[in-house]
């Protein structure tokens, strides 16, 4: 009788121990899930800023009042390469690049921080 209650005993143990670890998972379930959901704006306000070299370059010019024409002139470029370093069809020189963001007022390393890493 003694052995039986304590069978017994260590049966409702085990069940216990295992019914509060599946708490404690579901617990740790629903605070990762509520952690993830607070995160979306933050993980949409970085896809939206995370941009292309020529979307950064072509916003930088626009915020500057600047047609492709001008910037090519200033660079002794064409305006044909301005719009393909915009367009993303090429990259320019890092010359170039250093030249763009002094026209623009801002630093090289600033221009290429904003851009997206390819992944």
């Amino acid at each position: 009788m003694l052995i039986g209650t304590i069978v017994t005993f260590i049966n409702l143990l085990i069940f216990a121990l295992i019914v509060g670890g599946l708490i404690y998972l579901f617990v740790l379930l629903v605070k990762t899930l509520r952690k993830y959901l607070k995160a979306e704006p933050i993980r949409k306000e970085k896809a939206e800023t995370a941009r292309t070299l020529g979307e950064i370059l072509k916003a930088h010019r626009a915020a500057c009042k600047m047609t492709q024409e001008f910037v090519a002139e200033a660079l002794g470029v064409s305006r044909q390469a301005v719009s393909k370093w915009e367009s993303g069809a090429s990259d320019p020189s890092t010359a170039n690049l250093i030249a763009i963001a002094e026209l623009y007022g801002v630093s090289a390393e600033e221009i290429l921080r904003k851009v997206r890493k390819e992944e």
